[in-house]
């Protein structure tokens, strides 16, 4: 275990440094001009040009690359164009909202998705089976933004069951509970898909495993099936599920942007559409290349929950 855990180790430092080179030459790649962007669209070519080079802007891209490589290092992420304050300052806060967000969601995936799938894989062909199956392929084709609004009309305005938008409530103390109020609908509108996407996996996982040569001989042995599904299935299948759930949260970290605009939820998704109305590219890649990081980092912890849940992985990767 321990030099698969230091082979994922140097894999996962490269594979960092790899994704600030990309977001870097990405940001590059944008026609807008920082140093335009400050001064405004009046300003002299001269004035331009001075900005420019006090920001390095016309050094190689080399040298650009590797002050920013030093900056990040430090914890320096730049300053934001539109605002005039560190982005450290403006994206951590935005950050744990975010987090809080993504984790409130992940909750609803992991603790509606895993047990649909494993009944739904255990009465494969009932009508339960077939219609959560319906279901879950219905959800899995909802857009985000467009659950957002339904929810916002028929469950916060209509029915009154949460919060249109925010975080807190401004009128009262606030507090867990208004948190809690307040995370309900997006995190509920965010966990649609990947709910879906989940217990449809899982069913099949589930009806894999049941199908196993040693499942038939402990049927054969007369052991009880309430005792295969949750003793011996459900081991076979935890790998599986821990990868998946891994792998979603990459997309709960993409999809919460669109459910934090339209719920108003103070996090980094509506951060990046403010900074990319505002062409505040400091704002912007320090964003990206958090969502960026967070999806690697997430998914290597995921690969060592594998690993330990299944050996073989380790020796498979080798």
């Amino acid at each position: 275990m321990a030099g698969y855990l230091v082979r994922r180790l140097i894999s996962t430092i490269a594979v960092l440094l790899g994704v600030t080179i990309l977001v870097f030459l990405i940001m590059q790649l944008v026609p807008s001009d920082p140093a335009r962007a400050v001064l405004g669209p009046s300003a002299n070519g001269d004035a331009i040009a001075a900005l420019r080079h006090q920001m390095g802007l016309d050094r190689p891209l080399a040298v650009q690359y590797l002050r920013y490589l030093k900056g990040l290092v430090h914890g320096d992420l730049g300053r934001s164009l539109s605002l005039s304050v560190p982005v450290k300052e403006l994206i951590v806060p935005k950050m744990i909202n975010t987090i809080i967000l993504a984790a409130g969601t992940l909750v609803i995936c992991v603790g509606i998705g895993v047990p649909l799938g494993i009944w739904a894989g255990t009465r494969e062909g009932s009508v339960f089976d077939r219609v959560s199956m319906s279901l879950s392929l219905a959800g899995a084709s909802v857009p985000v933004y467009w659950a957002a609004l339904v929810a916002i009309d028929v469950f916060a305005l209509n029915l009154g069951w949460f919060p249109t938008s925010g975080m807190h409530d401004l009128r009262q103390p606030g507090g867990t509970s208004d948190l809690l109020n307040h995370l309900f609908g997006p995190a509920a509108t965010t966990a649609v898909v990947p709910t879906a996407i989940i217990a449809r996996l899982t069913r099949a996982t589930m009806i894999e495993a049941l199908q196993q040569d040693s499942v038939r001989m402990l049927r054969a042995s007369g052991v009880p099936e309430r005792l295969i599904i949750w003793r011996h299935a459900l081991r076979n299948i935890l790998p599986s599920v821990v990868n998946l759930t891994g792998l979603q949260v990459g997309y709960l970290l993409g999809g919460v942007i669109f459910t934090e605009v339209v719920f108003g939820w103070p996090g980094l998704g509506q951060q990046l559409y403010t900074a990319i109305t505002a062409s505040d590219m400091p704002v912007i890649q320090a964003g990206v290349l958090f969502i960026a990081i967070a999806f690697v980092i997430v998914n290597l912890v995921a690969d060592l929950a594998v690993a330990a849940l299944n050996p073989r992985t380790r020796g498979a990767t080798t």
